[in-house]
């Protein structure tokens, strides 16, 4: 189990981490938080239905990271469209992004601060770690956040593809951008252990 999630009797999923491990992930969760931002502020009126119709933003984040965890829904998967359908994608994004960003930045949150929570709520185990025990939906928040927290790491490291995630295995030591690389790849294989206990 070191290292790697396997499977729980009845569902959900389990792994060993270390003190250093539950130390940096919970740091990464915290960032994310801090980085999708609060949710909406509660309506001056106290209407409790004002949050859930309020609308999001229409325009993409100026931040790298939050605009590859909120990317336009609509782009040409052929390139670089002509100057009127590059409009009318521009169009339909922003309509979209108007009333699902505050939904997705919300959800999220939750799964970040899932994560963050089922950390804080650890049992040593001795020799400084602890056994995180998931139940299946747990499972799922921590999966998305797991993901959220490796498109961050990899929109600031820029890869964009397999192939440049392959050539960061073999940065030297000296790199300044090798211990985020070593997050970066550490939570892939979490991520992946992670998906295979959900699908068996």
């Amino acid at each position: 189990m070191p290292g790697h999630f396997e499977p729980l009797p009845g569902g959900g999923a389990a792994v060993a981490l270390d003190d250093v491990e539950i130390s940096i992930i919970r740091s990464l969760a915290v960032q994310l938080l801090e980085l999708i931002g609060p949710g909406p502020a509660e309506d001056a009126s106290g209407d409790p239905l004002a949050e859930l119709f309020a609308e999001g933003p229409s325009e993409p984040p100026s931040d790298p990271v939050l605009h590859r965890l909120f990317p336009d829904a609509y782009r040409d998967p052929e390139g670089t469209p002509g100057p009127e359908k590059a409009e009318e994608q521009k169009a339909y994004s922003a309509e979209f992004r108007r009333y699902t960003e505050n939904d997705l930045r919300a959800g999220k949150r939750d799964n970040a601060l899932a994560v963050i929570r089922s950390l804080d709520a650890l049992s040593p185990a001795g020799e400084g770690g602890a056994i995180l025990e998931l139940s299946p939906e747990r499972s799922r928040q921590w999966l998305g956040a797991l993901n959220d927290l490796r498109l961050a790491i990899g929109s600031r490291l820029e890869i964009s593809d397999e192939d440049d995630s392959d050539l960061l295995f073999h940065l030297p030591d000296e790199d300044p951008r090798k211990p985020m690389v070593m997050a970066y790849l550490w939570l892939g294989g979490l991520q992946e252990t992670l998906v295979n206990t959900l699908v068996s």
